[in-house]
């Protein structure tokens, strides 16, 4: 299994099936570094502590946190289960940003982004990472985000430890297509 491939299945793991490898994640979706190493390799996925060192370290998205003893590993957001990565309450800049591909346009223009399946819309501080992530959809589309205007109107944000803006929702009235 290639390192993409092994980081993909961790994120498996730690965001939203953990019970694929028998383990089970804290309330703040902390897992044990051992019984992760464990279960991946009774899985058939080839793993060491150096080898998960380096994928976390390497990550571009920095999608996974170590506590301070590297004992514990947990996905920074994009959760599917719940659980309560402590985030803590920011107020967002005027404006965020949400890319999704073209076939979602439809829907985000008559219900605003909402999670789907996992707790939090991802939104981002530019419009070129909106981009990126857009164009894993197809063709993208990128909304602009009135966030400053929905903090003021009692919605809250987070920001992930990975730079990550997270809402629960976004209603249309916040959007404006790019």
């Amino acid at each position: 299994m290639t390192e993409k491939d092994t980081s993909k299945f961790i994120s498996l793991i730690l965001r939203h099936k953990p019970e694929a490898i028998g383990i089970t994640l804290d309330e703040h979706g902390w897992a044990n570094v051992e019984d992760l190493l464990d279960g991946m390799n009774r899985a058939g996925t080839a793993i060491d502590m150096k080898f998960l060192q380096k994928i976390v370290a390497e990550d571009e998205k920095q999608r996974y946190s170590f506590n301070e003893d590297m004992t514990l590993l947990r996905a920074n957001q994009g959760h599917s289960i719940p659980v309560d990565v402590e985030l803590e309450e920011v107020v967002p800049p005027d404006y965020l940003y949400h890319g999704s591909g073209e076939k979602y346009m439809e829907s985000i223009d008559r219900q605003g982004l909402i999670p789907k399946s996992r707790l939090y819309v991802h939104l981002s501080e530019d419009s070129d990472t909106a981009v990126k992530v857009g164009s894993r959809h197809g063709k993208p589309i990128i909304y602009r985000v009135k966030s400053r205007a929905m903090y003021k109107d009692g919605f809250v944000f987070y920001k992930s430890v990975n730079g990550v803006w997270l809402a629960k929702s976004v209603p249309v009235e916040y959007l404006e297509k790019q």
